[in-house]
């Protein structure tokens, strides 16, 4: 057993688990999406992203293709987020719930196609 590969796969499936956990729930309903749960899925992201700078394949260059675009989409959740509470000093509203929902679902597509490519390249693998 290869624990890189091991420690790779944990963050990978735990990133879209994460996001999954997230986006899960009514779109315009505050209560059913979680500050803290969109905070540790952007963590966890970040995690899986530096874990993907060292393959050289091209199977790898999709990998961290896909992490970044799923930064880009949470770390844009975070903003808008931010920005509408912040500002205002009000509470998050439907409709900003639902940008900020819309945008982790962005990303959840991308860690969705992360995992498929991980399970991919996992049946593919041939052993030493």
């Amino acid at each position: 057993m290869n624990l890189e590969k091991v420690v790779f796969g944990f963050f990978v499936l735990l990133a879209a688990t994460l996001n999954f956990g997230f986006v899960l729930g009514d779109l315009d309903d505050p209560a059913h999406h979680n500050v803290y749960e969109l905070f540790a899925a952007i963590v966890v992201s970040l995690i899986a992203t530096v874990l993907k700078f060292g393959d050289r394949t091209q199977m790898g260059a999709v990998h961290l293709a896909t992490s970044l675009v799923a930064d880009l989409q949470l770390v844009a959740a975070a903003v808008v987020w931010g920005i509408t509470v912040s500002i205002p000093a009000t509470p998050l509203d439907a409709a900003s719930t639902t940008a900020v929902v819309s945008l982790a679902a962005g990303a959840l597509l991308a860690n969705a196609v992360s995992v498929i490519l991980l399970v991919a390249e996992t049946v593919s693998f041939r052993g030493p």
